[in-house]
């Protein structure tokens, strides 16, 4: 039987909503969210408080606003927020942290976009009033840049006794939490027990249509949902898309352990590559980075060369590639990608050496 084409992997907020997604959409029962009249939303910011272990939570359009919604609760302008410099904070919401709060931000080194306390100690300012004042830390787990890095939850449980001591708040940015939950077999409370507020998205792995919800103590979210109005992001009659993300929690994240196997697969296959830089260990959830090798080709020109066959990934540097497993992406249609994957790059690997054999020898494994 044939592999349904295109394989996209270029993220996992492709995702459509599945038949049994829309029908309970079709059929949800809404309204006015903004007067809190909406009995669907109200049932999910109920559902996703107890499943975060928190007081309360608030239904919002999209990851990057909960975020932001977060640090607009949590600061103040003039205050500093203390993150890895390849946050998501950082690198994609268009420099919100600065233009809706006012705050700048102190960025951390770190593998695979993870730190600990002492690094976040070093950063701290004096109580100077010269110093923008240090207020919030801001952890992503998993960690997108870090290639879907998990976070130990003792490292965790370390900074935020270093906050408790220093005055600072944690927001989590828990896009993928889920992922981080199922890959190290813990409910979700193991991580956010340790931080004010947390961020999930329904629209990633989850496969939700839209959506996001952060959660906190109910005074958090009371400034939350303030902030929320200020940024332009209430919504009317929004149990129809909340129904999709309660559809997502009830069918959905279990089976992300599928997209992580799937994710190791691509990935030991990419480690017998020869032209293909890639660490295998570090593909713990289901987002896999590697590197092509220059002298075969750049990431857009490799990138191009699959999608022609029907293989989406994402040139994120002039070398490395992105593939993102999620629930639209087989067992199958990961075999297939490894095909297409050896093909070309042994195909180009030929050209190179200007003879047209396989190339040979050990792929080089970071």
């Amino acid at each position: 039987m044939p592999i349904p084409l295109p394989i996209d992997m270029r993220s996992d907020t492709v995702t459509r909503p599945s038949a049994g997604m829309r029908r309970a959409m079709a059929e949800a029962e809404v309204g006015d969210d903004v007067f809190g009249d909406d009995p669907t939303v109200n049932r999910l910011q109920e559902r996703v408080a107890d499943l975060l272990g928190k007081e309360a939570a608030l239904y919002v359009p999209s990851g990057t606003m909960a975020n932001e919604v977060a640090i607009r609760a949590l600061t103040e302008p003039g205050d500093e927020i203390i993150t890895h410099r390849d946050s998501h904070i950082y690198l994609y919401e268009g420099g919100a942290p600065a233009a809706l709060s006012g705050c700048s931000l102190r960025l951390l080194d770190g593998d695979r976009g993870l730190f600990d306390a002492d690094a976040v100690r070093a950063a701290l300012r004096a109580d100077d009033a010269h110093m923008p004042r240090s207020r919030l830390v801001v952890i992503e787990n998993t960690h997108n840049r870090g290639g879907g890095s998990v976070w130990d939850p003792e490292q965790l449980a370390g900074i935020r006794r270093l906050a408790d001591d220093a005055g600072l708040y944690i927001h989590l940015d828990g896009a993928r939490l889920m992922n981080a939950c199922i890959a190290r077999g813990v409910p979700a409370a193991t991580y956010t027990q340790h931080v004010d507020t947390v961020a999930v998205c329904f629209s990633k792995g989850l496969g939700a249509p839209v959506g996001s919800a952060i959660a906190g103590s109910c005074a958090w979210i009371k400034r939350a949902h303030r902030a929320r109005k200020m940024f332009g992001g209430g919504m009317r009659q929004a149990g129809i898309i909340a129904a999709g993300a309660l559809y997502a929690l009830d069918h959905n994240v279990e089976r992300l352990a599928e997209d992580h196997a799937h994710a190791a697969r691509l990935a030991e296959a990419l480690a017998g590559m020869p032209v293909v830089t890639i660490d295998r260990e570090a593909v713990e959830t289901n987002i896999v980075y590697f590197d092509v090798d220059p002298q075969i080709a750049s990431a857009a020109d490799l990138c191009a060369a699959l999608h022609e066959d029907g293989i989406w990934m994402l040139p994120i540097a002039r070398q490395r590639v992105r593939a993102v497993t999620h629930l639209e992406v087989s067992r199958e249609g990961i075999d297939h990608a490894i095909s297409v994957l050896e093909r070309i790059l042994s195909a180009r690997a030929g050209r190179a050496r200007g003879d047209g054999r396989e190339q040979g020898g050990p792929a080089r494994v970071r």
